[in-house]
């Protein structure tokens, strides 16, 4: 699933994949920045609580939005696929100027809001200039592809991740999260070797990247996003390997960019901060 075509006239949103566990009190440096793209104190937030299994996901988050000084946030209550294609919901959207997914599982994330009205109107309204942030859960399922699961470690294996549709908002890269905290190189590296096209990106904990429409970003945060290139792979056994086996690959390049670091995912260039004045 590729994203939204949209109106030359307009300008895409931002799509704002989170490594989890972001800051919820204190400075709040990742809320904060979607909120002041946003629109600010005048944003209307629409969170999306669908992955997390506690009831009070959402309310919590309305709290959090309202104390970086967002009067207006809501939350959708989607816990079954019915919920997704609600009207009422599709018009709560039609107002938002961001839309945040929140964490939990993404798997229950995907099954409930896949092929629904509320999947196609996020698309949609990302192509028509929504900024859309998701953390954990809600980051893994923003690209065309998802993942779902896996094994944990350095090594990257043959069925050391489990692959699943996601929701389409970037078809160029795969996310995974929670990214050094949760030892999860292996599976992103196993992730990449099904198809070298993408870029895998490990998100860690309380850092975000700012997609811009201009397919290049900015992270934010007190971790650091991890950028696996297999643009010039030369060589990969996924092909002929066994489960469970150790996998070969050849002339990866890797990225490790921390706060203020920017990449242009088109020419998978990679640059420094700005200096500052």
């Amino acid at each position: 699933m590729s994203p939204s075509p949209h109106n030359h006239d307009q300008t895409r949103g931002y799509v704002i994949p989170i490594g989890g566990a972001e800051e919820r009190t204190g400075s709040m440096r990742v809320l904060r920045r979607f909120v002041k793209l946003c629109g600010g104190r005048k944003s209307r937030i629409v969170i999306i609580p669908t992955a997390s299994s506690l009831e009070d996901t959402g309310d919590r988050y309305i709290e959090i939005f309202n104390k970086i000084g967002v009067a207006d946030a809501v939350s959708l209550p989607i816990a079954e696929r019915a919920d997704a294609d609600r009207a009422e919901y599709i018009e709560q959207l039609d107002s938002a100027s961001g839309i945040f997914i929140t964490g939990g599982n993404q798997l229950r994330l995907s099954t409930i809001l896949g092929g629904t009205q509320v999947a196609v109107k996020i698309r949609r309204l990302n192509a028509a200039g929504v900024h859309v942030a998701g953390t954990s859960a809600g980051a893994a399922i923003m690209p065309e592809h998802m993942i779902a699961g896996g094994s944990m470690g350095l090594s990257a294996r043959a069925d050391g991740v489990n692959l699943a549709p996601g929701l389409g908002l970037t078809n160029a890269v795969i996310i995974d999260q929670h990214f050094s905290q949760r030892d999860r190189l292996g599976r992103l590296l196993a992730a990449v070797s099904y198809n070298p096209f993408l870029l895998g990106v490990g998100i860690d904990e309380d850092t975000a990247m700012f997609i811009g429409p201009d397919h290049s970003f900015e992270v934010e945060g007190s971790g650091t996003v991890t950028i696996i290139d297999p643009e010039h792979l030369s060589y990969s056994s996924m092909d002929r390997a066994r489960k469970n086996e150790s996998l070969s690959l050849l002339d990866l390049k890797l990225h490790i960019l921390s706060k203020g670091c920017r990449f242009d995912i088109h020419e998978r260039k990679p640059y420094p901060p700005k200096k500052s004045r």
